[in-house]
């Protein structure tokens, strides 16, 4: 009997000028914001089963690299950053009792975020139980971190730390734990022979009131395109999926506090994927992505391909659907035939 494939996908004309340099869900997955290099943001809103353009403007003077959410307690928040060495909060306007009726919504500047030097390369919210905080890294090797005191005046950020990587940073995430110290991980795509490491990991010490390198993961030695925590849900450990030549997952397990104060972590690689293999990407990799229970990662690459990776109850990790940049599964993928239909339901990441 031949299994019925329950994968959507469609085509959305976003009218960008130029490349789109990344593309976010709020946190419900009914809306989408896109930034480009023609220096614009749009907002989709999804209605009636179709995604809508409900806002577009320009927001830098420079490509943009990076755009995203806020948790929606503190309301529709946009955080971008761009070459322009800037980052920029945008708020939603809504004025009205038929604001929540109309075709476009109104998007104002809150605040803008001018100590970088060089490009700021990509931008963060933190995770909701900290406050309503964000995390800019730039090329000049520096990650700072922001604060709002006063979540009824979005107009005052507080530059609350400042943390030198020495080396040129392409990507940030956070650990999304809420019963671990506050954590970050950076990932460099440097170049230079004189930094071999490319992903360093902060963690906060509420006794000195700064942020500690607690560990750097030398296996990783080519640039870091992209970076991401996998939600936590209760594991003692932590997952981090690296985005590089290949894709790697590695696992953190905390072993308990060093005297002064910082956590020692076990660093154990589960898999890593390069381009020699059939069912990998053929070609660098650029973002990765965990759904909400941090079981199923999502990469992409230069490949036109999007790959769902799973692990099995041993930790072993494997390609379980590839999806072609056209939206259908590749049907030369020797796992198709084999998928579980809940795969076939995965539509956003």
């Amino acid at each position: 009997m031949q299994q019925q494939q329950y994968y959507d996908s469609r085509v959305i004309p976003v009218d960008h000028k130029d490349i789109i340099h990344d593309v976010a869900y709020d946190f419900y997955g009914r809306r989408m914001a896109t930034c480009s290099s023609d220096q614009s943001v749009k907002v989709w809103d999804f209605k009636k089963g179709e995604w809508h353009c409900t806002a577009n403007w320009k927001t830098h003077s420079g490509s943009v690299w990076r755009v995203d959410w806020a948790h929606p307690e503190f309301g529709q928040l946009l955080v971008t950053c761009s070459f322009d060495r800037t980052a920029a909060v945008w708020e939603e306007q809504i004025s009205g009792a038929k604001a929540s009726e109309s075709e476009h919504s109104n998007w104002t500047k809150k605040a803008s975020l001018v100590d970088s030097r060089t490009s700021v390369t990509d931008v963060k919210f933190a995770p909701k139980h900290l406050g309503l905080m964000l995390a800019t890294c730039s090329s000049d090797g520096t990650v700072r971190i922001y604060e709002a005191p006063d979540v009824m005046n979005l107009s005052q950020w507080s530059l609350m730390h400042e943390i030198v990587c020495k080396a040129c940073c392409s990507c940030i995430s956070w650990n999304p734990s809420r019963i671990h110290h506050p954590m970050i991980a950076v990932g460099s795509d440097d170049t230079s022979m004189s930094t071999l490491a490319k992903v360093l990991v902060y963690e906060y010490n509420d006794t000195s009131r700064k942020w500690n390198k607690i560990e750097v993961l030398h296996t990783v030695s080519d640039p870091v395109h992209g970076i991401a925590f996998a939600p936590n849900l209760g594991r003692k450990y932590h997952q981090l999926a690296v985005a590089s030549k290949d894709l790697r997952i590695f696992k953190l397990d905390p072993l308990g506090s060093e005297p002064n104060g910082q956590t020692k972590l076990d660093v154990r690689q589960p898999a890593q994927f390069d381009q020699l293999l059939d069912d990998e990407h053929a070609s660098q990799v650029w973002r990765v992505q965990w759904n909400v229970t941090g079981t199923t990662l999502a990469s992409s690459g230069n490949d036109g391909c999007v790959r769902l990776w799973k692990a099995n109850y041993l930790d072993n990790w494997k390609c379980i659907a590839v999806l072609k940049g056209d939206g259908v599964l590749d049907p030369s993928d020797p796992t198709h035939k084999k998928q579980p239909q809940w795969v076939q339901e995965i539509r956003h990441f």
